[in-house]
């Protein structure tokens, strides 16, 4: 099918002027999306550009909006129906949508209004397609938990232990937040990733570790006496402990202790594997390669080019831009210490992230790797895939798997991914579980 209708629509209707620093009036925004579609299905173009707010007016001619409906149907066949209203909320910006039913396509209709009413998006768009993947859930039959406690000396982390039932001496994997203070199943929104991972590995018979992050338990606390804020304090030395916690565990065979890192964690997963005493293998899902600043920028404009294209969204991302570009500057006479600190993370934090280069820590390690990667994320890239492809390609003890469907969640979805697909509930795929069972199993992925 030509989507170039679509292209076009996405390209001079998909503009957003402004982060919305303030829900304004959600029920009356509401009803405007719906005054709107009235608009478009008695194609009174001038009257949807009226609506639009004072920027986008000037941007745009109401010819654009001339004749909408009657051009979606040339393409897509009759309208036959709308659903439901509803709305979604994502990095403080709030989009409401309806799917239309065309004869021979689905279309979302799609808006968003900015804090005075003024409406800064409308686009139509292919409705996303719906995850495929089974919920999974808690079979007491096949699995048992248990609350536990851990962490290094000095911090004390509520976590999970899941069995299989009825096993002895089987296979662990602990597994590792990414940034931010995360909880022990990594929640966000509806979706618990560690928790689907935990429960579909005890159903196919692998033991996990699962706890809550150490800032999250202690907040600003998290930094030992005589430390700083570095990658160790916040993710690296939990790891290793508990690593080494696991091996004395009855249940547990204790020379099949494994490290699953998602995001950051999967970054540190090979500094961990280098600190930890006799890890059996590490498993990092959707790894940064690059630097971290790097990924901030990048995620930054993603996100804007999605959402916003305002004069104001473009100043802010050429801040953080020249904030990372200083960052990179530490420990030279280049530096400019009046410059703020990207999201206000202390120095030490950052002096400690470029001095680690995960991929060539990798490079060292001699233990089995298997690294995942989903091709719809865009906080972690495939150019990130790619870069530890290239640098790990004479690793025989490495191996690789991307999956098409899957974004940095391990959600399942069609197109772009956006961070309003975090909002809905979207279970990790069970062949995900398969792979990392077939390589703990055999140290391979065939």
């Amino acid at each position: 099918m030509n989507f170039s209708f679509l292209y076009k629509w996405a390209l001079l209707l998909g503009l957003l002027l402004g982060y919305v620093a303030a829900i304004f009036a959600q029920d009356t925004n509401m009803e405007r999306a719906k005054h709107v579609y009235e608009l478009f299905v008695a194609d009174q173009g001038d009257s949807i550009h009226a609506l639009l707010n004072e920027e986008l007016q000037k941007k745009l001619s109401p010819v654009i909006f001339k004749g909408m409906l009657s051009q979606s149907e040339r393409q897509f066949g009759k309208l036959q129906s709308n659903g439901e209203w509803q709305k979604d909320v994502a990095q403080g910006i709030t989009l409401y949508y309806s799917d239309l039913k065309f004869e021979r396509y689905n279309l979302r209709f799609l808006l968003s209004f900015d804090a005075g009413g003024g409406m800064n998006t409308i686009r139509l768009m292919p409705v996303p397609a719906a995850s495929t993947a089974e919920t999974v859930t808690f079979d007491k039959e096949k699995m048992t938990e248990r609350d536990i406690t851990v962490g290094s000396e000095g911090f004390k982390l509520p976590g999970t232990l899941t069995l299989p039932a009825g096993k002895k001496k089987v296979p662990v994997v602990i597994l590792v937040h990414g940034s931010g203070p995360q909880d022990r199943d990594e929640t966000l929104g509806p979706n618990k990733p560690f928790r689907d991972l935990a429960w579909g590995l005890a159903e196919r018979g692998i033991a996990t570790v699962r706890y809550e992050k150490r800032t999250k338990v202690y907040g600003a606390a998290s930094v030992p006496e005589g430390r700083e804020m570095d990658y160790d304090t916040e993710a690296v030395d939990d790891a290793v402990a508990i690593a080494a916690w696991a091996k004395t565990l009855p249940e547990v065979d204790a020379d099949s202790v494994y490290v699953l890192g998602h995001s950051l964690g999967a970054t540190l997963a090979p500094r961990i594997a280098e600190r930890a005493d006799g890890v059996a293998g590490v498993i990092l899902v959707a790894a940064l390669a690059r630097p971290f600043e790097d990924a901030i920028v990048e995620q930054m404009t993603y996100i804007s080019s999605l959402m916003d294209s305002s004069d104001s969204a473009k100043k802010r991302i050429a801040e953080i831009r020249r904030q990372a570009d200083n960052i990179k500057k530490l420990g030279t006479p280049e530096f400019n210490d009046t410059i703020p600190l990207l999201m206000s993370v202390p120095r030490s934090y950052w002096e400690s992230a470029n001095a680690y280069k995960p991929v060539e820590v990798a490079f060292k390690l001699t233990l089995p790797m298997l690294i995942l990667q989903g091709e719809r994320d865009y906080q972690v890239t495939m150019e990130d895939f790619g870069l530890w492809r290239f640098g790990l390609m004479r690793n025989r003890n490495v191996f690789f798997k991307s999956y098409p469907k899957l974004n940095h969640l391990l959600q399942e979805g069609s197109g772009k991914a956006t961070p309003f697909e975090y909002n809905k509930v979207s279970p990790v795929p069970g062949y995900v579980m398969d792979d990392i069972v077939l390589f703990i199993r055999s140290g391979r992925l065939q």
